[in-house]
């Protein structure tokens, strides 16, 4: 009867050290899904309405606010949505293929210097992004690149986080052993790379392609400052210029409003899509275990 005691009281009280993180996890979820569910709410209303209601009462203007959207400027919001959909998809995989062929050279060579380069690249984590674009619209636009698509794709290219992460798989995901065993079959170092390092590190690459994807995906300074042609405008951008029109004009609120909620649901998809991979993933690594 003691032991069952003791073993209860213990259960007890680890059931109560749980209580505190999963209450602070739930505030910290309900902190962040508000002014999401306040968009989609706020999507649902005519402009009638949106300012008049309670925020989170649903309205009757849903379809009239989607039609709006993608009837505005001759169909602008579309043309932002494929401008958004080609800056995030090609600048994060090629910045996802640079991060992990970097991470897997500072990972698995030693050269002289190579801490050196790593704690640099990781150094760029900390520097603001409105830093680096001033001096990078200067470049651009001395090498007459600013203003058009690759003004917006060569910076987003090197991912100092995406490097950081890279590095930290492939140290942990391709053993050395292997590298070795592949050298003595007479590979090079280039086929290695390819046949044996990238499906090793493939989990960590679409980690590093989501986060680079979402983060290209909201990124509003870089574009804002390298384009001036609405028809090159990604979708942050293109909603900035509805709301700066909206005190003259109060019926695009609805529409930038729409059109933010729209613009999420690609990312909820990938994510989504995604997601089968890292449980491919962690189902393979408790086959092999």
């Amino acid at each position: 009867m003691t032991a069952i005691a003791t073993r209860e009281k213990a259960k007890l009280a680890s059931n109560r050290g749980k209580v505190w993180p999963t209450i602070i996890l739930m505030i910290g979820a309900i902190y962040c899904l508000i002014p999401v569910l306040w968009v989609f709410t706020a999507t649902s209303k005519s402009p009638s309405e949106l300012f008049t209601t309670f925020s989170f009462l649903p309205g009757s203007g849903l379809m009239d606010n989607l039609s709006d959207l993608f009837s505005y400027g001759g169909g602008q919001y579309g043309l932002w949505a494929a401008n958004s959909i080609l800056y995030a998809g090609v600048g994060g995989l090629l910045s996802t293929f640079v991060s992990t062929m970097a991470g897997y050279g500072l990972a698995k060579y030693e050269f002289k210097g190579r801490n050196l380069i790593f704690y640099s690249i990781l150094g760029g984590v900390l520097i603001p992004g409105i830093t680096l674009a001033i001096p990078q619209y200067l470049l651009l636009s001395q090498a007459g690149l600013a203003g058009g698509v690759m003004s917006v794709l060569l910076p987003l290219i090197i991912s100092p986080f995406g490097i950081y992460l890279s590095r930290v798989y492939a140290s942990a995901a391709v053993p050395q052993d292997t590298i070795e065993a592949a050298r003595l079959d007479g590979a090079n170092e280039w086929r290695i790379f390819l046949r044996i390092g990238l499906p090793m590190m493939l989990p960590g690459m679409v980690t590093v392609f989501m986060l680079q994807f979402v983060g290209i995906w909201n990124n509003f300074l870089l574009p804002f400052i390298m384009l001036s042609n609405q028809n090159s405008y990604p979708l942050t951008v293109g909603l900035y210029t509805l709301l700066s029109k909206g005190s003259g004009t109060p019926a695009l609120y609805s529409v930038a409003i729409t059109g933010a909620a729209v613009s999420i649901i690609p990312l909820i998809a990938l994510m989504l899509f995604l997601q089968r991979f890292w449980r491919l993933d962690l189902l393979s690594g408790a086959v092999k275990g």
